[in-house]
């Protein structure tokens, strides 16, 4: 799975104040439950007082992340490329370039991949991990 822009990210940075977090220093881990689904952890809560992470998500093409909820987290997703649909308390959402979706806690909510994968940003307050 490659795609032009989403390679900006993979290989981009975080800076903060005194610190600069470059992505391409940080593994890809394959997601504990989803098949196809992998994560790139730009920043944990262990980093942040437990107040927010962020992750870098690449999905394989005809993938999901199956509906799932989290309990205590608002979660967001910013659409980097590819396109796919994403569930989110049972309406519809088409996932394309530019989108963004949020999910307040305790919302059900499913992510499928369409043929040409799908790339995001997911966010999490607080932190997921």
């Amino acid at each position: 799975m490659k795609n032009e822009v989403f390679e900006k990210f993979n290989c981009g940075m975080l800076k903060l104040p005194g610190k600069t977090i470059s992505f391409d220093e940080i593994e890809w881990s394959k997601h504990p439950v989803f098949e196809g689904v992998e994560l790139k952890h730009i920043i944990k809560g262990s980093e942040t007082g437990g107040m927010f992470s962020y992750h870098l998500v690449r999905i394989a093409p005809n993938k999901s992340i199956k509906n799932h909820i989290h309990e205590t987290q608002l979660e967001t997703h910013e659409v980097i490329s590819g396109k796919g649909i994403c569930i989110n308390d049972g309406k519809e959402i088409a996932y394309e370039s530019g989108t963004i979706s949020i999910m307040p806690a305790k919302v059900p909510h499913e992510v499928n991949a369409g043929e040409e994968g799908l790339f995001m940003f997911a966010k999490f307050f607080p932190a997921l991990c």
